[in-house]
């Protein structure tokens, strides 16, 4: 039996389960407790770790450290002389105002020398009793085998139970990724864990492997959020370190979390961070967040370390448990407070059948030899060059997307995936049993075919594992009786699309080139007018692309390589022409179909992003804006904050009114990713806010302010417009939508409202479920 199949069935069959086997439970309690075989964790690859004084050790060595001892003198000598001076300040002042006064004593005094020495050593003092506290919270507790075993029982009995078909990894990657962890242990070179980050389980996930296989746990960088009673030093205990979301202005605290990421990197120990810094709230991968990669780029390049490697991780689920929290979040619902301890106590989530999780680990490589291949292509020549800000930001955000990239070329695509992205790329409203599995066996042979990775399915038939999925899926998909065939159907449309979007990325290069040519496909007419110039087709793939950027990761290659390797349900006439191909055409599109439906989902975020800019213009009432001493137009700004609780009231009263296809494109993720693009382009301006009195703003680029005309309405024209109407062309169309006049003042005429209106109220919006089938649902 392969390692790969053990780790799965010993979760499931050796668990134990109090009610159903309390025999069985106690062997295995006992098994844990006593450290039998693999439970005694005594042999792992790695740095030693788990014993009395480990952490106390690491606490002394930043304490002592001379970058911490530096920074707190340095610190302390800045506030004397600002005391110094201020006392000096007072005191010219006081006898400047007393001049000529006889008698006169001064209540204010310089500062004597003696006095200097006993505030320089009083401020040192209290600067490195701060520093002990940072350093106390921020370093883990690994002092206990005993604890850690018991940790890891607790661990596989909650992931059993909710994961009752058990954790699969791939021996082959597994075998490979021991083979560096014992190279990495003889030469004390650390490894760098860079799992992605869909759900609160994924701490445990990744510890838990490496407890059953033997290799030494990694020190999890983790939000303080989770610094919490009791989960917060269980945590810790496993290996967890607690890092503040924002502490770029505390030099203190970055010297410490710098100096602590260092010595764990000198020792050789395990460090695991997650790439995208937050978990996924839309199933895709974010892009990267670089904080603790840029702590050990540093190392690197001051030569404090010779290498270490990298080790990006997928971790695929049937089902996320947070889904649904998602959602709210994302369409700006308040936040719920919720925690991995809130996760690992719910009684009912423990009782659900959630499929399967699939770990992937990409082929570890040496960092060195990442830096080095870089810096040649680059053709950094020199160490000055090298050091350069920019020379650094640039590795830096190299090594990031190519970690994303990694982590997507193991990706496991789940069956929960296959399934939620049939029914949602489907034109009707639902599908028969039969018609679901031809198209999952379809998508599954698509994946295949680009070099994907779709769960093993263990000899099932495909009508087995969607039955599986269906039931995993039951509170997002429903099934209607009493027709000719029963029908599935999506009743949760937005919280199915995490799913679909975990495979997006497969064919993102042929939905972009997909929804281009729909801009000619949708006039309809004869074939030869529903065809698209080759060079008009790479100028709107380009335009497109670039747009969609921040949320997808593109394959290596120039945007005009990409479009030739996409162009296979196409095909291009003499005169250069590139239209649907017969093939295509005889089977109704379908294939083409399923491009388009992966992608316009964005595209309607991206058009509400670009549309909603008109709530950021003038009201009528001021139709010119004032200008500022320097004559130059006075900008409109708006706290950040208000705009986007706006914008996703705007996007939801367009969906209900009909102008916006897909409820799911009001999310505020993807708002976000869509400002920041208009932002590059210099169209929308953020005032970031230089205090915490103070909130980001954001406004309206003065040469996109569209002008209105004489009854104070705003014109339908400009450079604004231009932009709305050009993403506006790569949207859906359909029964219930049509781009004309009319659309466009009754949009406007909502921006307008939006815009003279009080910042919204969060309030509960609930995700549309749509009506039965046959019982009139409009067709979105």
């Amino acid at each position: 039996m392969s390692p790969a199949s053990r780790i799965s069935r010993n979760s499931t069959k050796h668990a134990g389960r109090i009610r159903e086997d309390p025999v069985g439970f106690v062997v295995q309690t006992a098994a844990f407790y006593q450290g039998t075989g693999w439970r005694s964790y005594s042999n792992y690859v790695g740095t030693r770790i788990l014993y009395e004084g480990f952490s106390a050790t690491f606490k002394e060595r930043i304490l002592a450290s001379q970058k911490v001892n530096e920074l707190i003198k340095s610190m302390a000598a800045q506030q004397l002389e600002a005391l110094i001076h201020q006392k000096q300040e007072a005191y010219d002042a006081e006898m400047a105002a007393n001049a000529g006064k006889k008698n006169f004593k001064p209540k204010n005094r310089p500062m004597r020398p003696e006095d200097i020495e006993v505030r320089r050593k009083a401020l040192e003092a209290e600067l490195t009793a701060v520093a002990k506290t940072n350093i106390e919270k921020l370093v883990c507790d690994m002092n206990s085998m005993k604890f850690i075993r018991f940790f890891a029982f607790l661990i596989n009995n909650i992931l059993v139970r909710m994961y009752h078909q058990g954790i699969h990894i791939k021996e082959s990657e597994f075998l490979e990724l021991r083979r560096i962890a014992e190279y990495c242990a003889e030469r004390k070179y650390s490894m760098i864990i860079l799992p992605c980050h869909k759900s609160h389980i994924d701490y445990l996930v990744v510890s838990y492997i490496f407890f059953r296989m033997g290799l030494a746990l990694p020190h999890i960088a983790a939000g303080n959020n989770l610094d919490m009673p009791i989960v917060g030093k269980a945590l810790k205990g496993a290996g967890a370190f607690f890092i503040r979301r924002s502490w770029a202005d505390d030099q203190l605290y970055t010297s410490i979390v710098h100096e602590y990421v260092q010595e764990l990197l000198e020792g050789g120990y395990n460090i695991e961070c997650f790439i995208e810094g937050t978990r996924s709230r839309t199933g895709k991968l974010l892009p990267p967040k670089l904080g603790v990669l840029k702590i050990i780029m540093d190392a690197m390049l001051s030569k404090r370390i010779e290498d270490c490697y990298i080790v990006p991780i997928s971790i695929g689920y049937d089902k996320v448990i947070e889904t649904e929290t998602y959602i709210n979040e994302l369409l700006g619902i308040p936040k719920e407070k919720e925690s991995l301890w809130g996760v690992i106590t719910n009684s009912r989530l423990l009782q659900l059948k959630m499929g399967r999780i699939d770990v992937r680990f990409a082929k570890p490589y040496s960092l060195r030899n990442f830096m080095n291949q870089e810096i040649e292509r680059r053709e950094f020549v020199n160490d000055q060059q090298l050091a350069s800000t920019q020379a650094k930001s640039q590795l830096l955000k190299a090594l990031g997307y190519k970690v994303l990239a990694d982590i997507n070329s193991v990706s496991v695509v789940m069956p929960t995936a296959l399934v939620g992205t049939v029914i949602l790329t489907l034109r009707g409203r639902g599908v028969g049993r039969n018609e679901l599995i031809r198209r999952v066996d379809w998508l599954k042979r698509e994946i295949l075919s680009k070099g994907g990775r779709v769960a093993n399915f263990s000899g099932m038939e495909t009508g087995e594992v969607v039955d599986r999925a269906l039931g995993v899926l039951k509170d997002l998909v429903a099934l209607q009786k009493n027709l000719l065939e029963p029908v599935f159907y999506a009743v949760k449309r937005f919280e199915l699309s995490f799913y679909r979007n975990q495979l997006i990325h497969l064919f993102v290069h042929e939905a972009i080139v997909a929804v281009t040519m729909y801009t000619r496909i949708k006039m309809g007419g004869a074939k030869s007018t529903q065809k698209i110039s080759h060079d008009e087709l790479l100028n709107e793939v380009t335009f497109l692309s670039r747009l969609l950027k921040t949320d997808f990761i593109y394959n290596p290659g120039d945007i005009q390589s990409n479009l030739e390797n996409t162009l296979e349900y196409l095909k291009i006439d003499s005169e250069g022409y590139v239209g649907l191909s017969d093939v295509e055409r005889s089977i109704g599109r379908e294939n083409y179909d399923f491009y388009c439906f992966l992608l316009w989902p964005f595209v309607e975020t991206y058009w509400l992003a670009a549309v909603s800019l008109y709530t950021l213009i003038p009201t009528a009432k001021e139709l010119i804006p004032p200008l500022d001493p320097n004559g130059e137009p006075q900008l409109y700004w708006v706290e950040e904050r208000v705009f986007m609780e706006k914008t996703q009231m705007f996007g939801k009263t367009l969906y209900y009114q009909g102008d916006l296809s897909y409820f799911e494109s009001v999310n505020m993720e993807t708002l976000k990713n869509g400002f920041n693009r208009l932002s590059d382009h210099g169209i929308l301006m953020f005032k970031k806010a230089t205090n915490n009195k103070e909130r980001t703003k954001v406004a309206l680029h003065p040469d996109f302010i569209p002008t209105r005309d004489a009854d104070g309405r705003v014109s339908i024209e400009g450079a604004l417009w231009d932009l709305v109407e050009h993403i506006g062309t790569f949207r859906r169309e359909g029964k219930n939508r049509r781009d004309n006049a009319t659309v466009s003042s009754r949009v406007l005429r909502f921006a307008e409202i939006v815009a003279n209106a009080p910042a919204p109220v969060k309030v509960p919006v609930p995700n549309p479920a749509p009506k039965k089938i046959g019982d009139g649902a409009p067709k979105l």
